[in-house]
C-alpha cells in the first residue's frame, strides 16, 4: 500500500470511527442533561470507567453511548475491520493523525447532503479496477503539486464545466477537437 493510500484509508477509518457506520442518528426525547446508560451492558461499561464518565459533558456521554450501541450491533467481522483500521490510525505519525482528525472535523461541518454525495463518490472510486484507481490517485497527486493559482483556475474551469448542459459540453469538445467519433454517429455519404 502506498503512503497516499494509507492516508486515504486512515482518513476513512477516522470517519468511520468518529461518525459510525452511516446509520441514522436516533432522536432522543430525553434532555441531554440526564444522559444515562439504559442497559446492564451500558451500565457495566460506565462502571468500568467512573472517573472518565464523570468528566464527560452530556453530549459526550450521548456520543459514547451511541458509539457503544453501534459497536454492539456490529457483526464480528465488522468489529475486526474497525479494530484493524483503528490500529492503522494509531500507527500513523502524530502529524498525520492530526491531519486525519482535522479532516474529520471539516467533514462534520459539511451539510449531510454533501457528505452523502462524497460517500457515493468514494464508493464509486472503491468500485474501480485497481489500475483505474491508481490513475485517479496519480492525477490527484499531479493536481496537488500544481501551484495554488493554477489549481484555483482548474477548479473554476471544472465548476463552469459542471454548469454546462450536455449540448454545451459537446460543443466545447468539438471546438477544442476533443470530440470522438463514435461508430453509431458515423453516417455514410449518400
Amino acid at each position: 500500500m502506498t503512503p497516499r493510500m494509507r492516508k486515504v484509508s486512515a482518513f476513512m477509518l477516522a470517519i468511520f470511527l468518529l461518525c459510525g457506520t452511516g446509520t441514522a442518528v436516533r432522536a432522543y426525547a430525553q434532555s441531554m442533561a440526564d444522559v444515562e446508560p439504559s442497559t446492564d451492558a451500558e451500565r457495566a461499561l460506565v462502571a468500568q470507567h467512573p472517573n472518565e464518565w464523570a468528566k464527560l459533558t452530556p453530549e459526550e456521554r450521548q456520543r459514547v453511548l451511541d458509539n457503544y450501541r453501534r459497536w454492539q450491533e456490529m457483526r464480528p467481522e465488522e468489529r475486526q475491520q474497525a479494530q484493524r483500521n483503528f490500529q492503522q490510525f494509531r500507527n500513523l505519525p502524530p502529524e498525520e493523525r492530526r491531519r486525519v482528525i482535522d479532516a474529520y472535523h471539516q467533514w462534520r461541518q459539511l451539510p449531510e447532503a454533501r457528505r452523502d454525495e462524497l460517500q457515493q463518490s468514494y464508493n464509486r472510486y472503491r468500485g474501480l479496477p485497481p489500475d483505474q484507481r491508481d490513475k485517479v490517485m496519480q492525477r490527484y497527486q499531479q493536481f496537488q503539486q500544481l501551484p495554488p493559482e493554477q489549481r484555483e483556475r482548474m477548479l473554476a474551469n471544472y465548476h463552469r464545466w459542471k454548469q454546462m448542459t450536455p449540448d454545451q459540453r459537446r460543443e466545447m469538445r468539438r471546438r477544442w477537437g476533443l470530440l470522438r467519433q463514435h461508430p453509431r454517429s458515423f453516417q455514410p455519404a449518400p
